[in-house]
């Protein structure tokens, strides 16, 4: 390996992420952004259940416990359960943008195999926004907060339409997302990275 991916570095224009003046408190809980998704959605019974919270700046945090379900090796997890943690808690940052964007790209580094049955202490951040391109790091730790690093990650995110997800999607979830009454549900379905 020759080191980190030139995608990945931001632009020399490239700014500051700021956050959005509506974007939720620091500390409060995002919440699931649809109730089926993988990565924090209730309705998957072997997804990851994560957790994210606001935090300070254009910056979350977020926990899961790694379950029996999402091992690879015997006790192990899964690195691609791993990178989906990573990727789910990078793609909540764009809340506090409050854009619309999908994964383009992340480069995860395993360092230290993760456990079954160990809480993945998560932390991310946007470093730089180039027109739709945004650029963010996270960080997963285990045996506490400040705990060994087990894995990290660097992405790119591309801010989209919502017209990304509803020619994309299959129809049928598409309508029972639109159909939702609860309006701010049914916004929050198409906010974070398919």
């Amino acid at each position: 390996m020759s080191g980190r991916n030139t995608t990945l570095t931001p632009p020399a224009d490239a700014t500051a992420p700021v956050r959005h003046p509506d974007a939720p408190a620091p500390g409060e809980l995002l919440g699931a952004h649809y109730e089926h998704c993988f990565g924090c959605g209730e309705g998957q019974p072997h997804g990851l259940h994560l957790e994210a919270r606001a935090g300070e700046g254009v910056r979350v945090t977020a926990e899961f416990t790694v379950k029996p379900a999402h091992q690879g090796a015997p006790g192990l997890a899964h690195g691609g359960v791993l990178a989906t943690a990573l990727d789910e808690t990078l793609g909540s940052l764009n809340w506090l943008l409050r854009v619309i964007a999908v994964t383009g790209r992340l480069e995860t580094d395993f360092v230290r195999p993760v456990p079954v049955d160990t809480v993945l202490y998560l932390e991310a951040e946007v470093t730089a926004v180039a027109g739709r391109k945004i650029y963010s790091t996270a960080v997963g730790r285990i045996g506490g907060p400040q705990g060994p690093v087990a894995v990290r990650a660097d992405a790119l995110f591309i801010e989209v339409k919502v017209d990304h997800f509803i020619d994309n999607g299959r129809p049928e979830e598409i309508r029972a997302a639109m159909a939702d009454p609860d309006q701010v549900r049914r916004a929050r379905a198409f906010e974070v990275n398919p």
